[in-house]
């Protein structure tokens, strides 16, 4: 997508960003903060978000936030509390980012563990259902809100020995599809971004052997994530764009 966003697109928006530590989540972060926005960084790993909390700061952007939370092991009661908590500081959310995800291993489909589909599922679906859930009401409270999932190619074609994490990323379009019906004539709406083949370590924990090099950097696939965050956009609700 060649959007090309204003500089002051996300002025005064409180967008939540998961797996902002690394990768695409990280990218994300960075350029909304680059915009405007008060970026609440959630991940698992601490001394990462708080790498990106100095590097926002640096860029004099508005003060973020950290949420330090592991999708593994939260529980729904872990979600209420963490939307009550950006209800009562923030007063409403103007976005939502689903980034963090699962990989699991790839492999024959008879080989696929009990505890491996549980995690993947857990961190792909489950987690992203619960938070979904339990921030609702706190971006209604938003003049508009925007809910962005993120998807695959292989959630839209199945492939071969792509397991788990394929059909994770099925179930991740049907519930985007079906919170956009159900938000349909509101003011939050909810969509898919597929990032494409991005130099990230999960990409490069699927694909070893390619040239890393011959990839899209995370930078390079940001403006369908601004496109689907701002104005611009408001009435795009219920699609699935490719980023590349």
């Amino acid at each position: 997508m060649e959007y090309q966003a204003p500089q002051d697109l996300l002025a005064n928006k409180t967008i939540l960003v998961t797996g902002a530590g690394s990768g695409i989540g990280k990218e994300i972060a960075l350029t909304y903060a680059k915009h405007g926005a008060r970026v609440i960084l959630l991940g698992r790993t601490v001394a990462k978000l708080e790498a990106v909390y100095d590097e926002i700061e640096a860029l004099g952007a508005p003060q973020p936030a950290i949420i330090p939370m592991d999708l593994k092991g939260a529980t729904e009661q872990h979600y209420q509390d963490m939307a009550e908590t950006i209800a009562g500081q923030f007063g409403h959310l103007d976005g939502l980012v689903h980034n963090a995800g699962a990989l699991g291993v790839l492999g024959p489909f008879h080989q696929i563990g009990q505890d491996m589909w549980d995690e993947v599922m857990q961190v792909n679906v489950k987690s992203q259902f619960l938070m979904t859930k339990h921030l609702l009401p706190v971006l209604k409270e938003a003049t508009a809100a925007s809910i962005i999932f993120t998807s695959s190619s292989v959630g839209r074609q199945g492939r071969a020995y792509w397991g788990v994490y394929a059909i994770s990323k099925f179930a991740t379009e049907g519930m985007m599809q079906t919170l956009a019906s159900e938000l349909d004539g509101s003011h939050v709406r909810a969509n898919c971004i597929n990032p494409g083949a991005t130099h990230t370590p999960m990409r490069s924990k699927a694909y070893p052997a390619e040239d890393a090099d011959l990839l899209k950097r995370p930078a390079d696939i940001m403006p369908t994530y601004l496109y689907l965050m701002g104005a611009d956009s408001l009435a795009v609700n219920g699609q699935s764009l490719n980023a590349q």
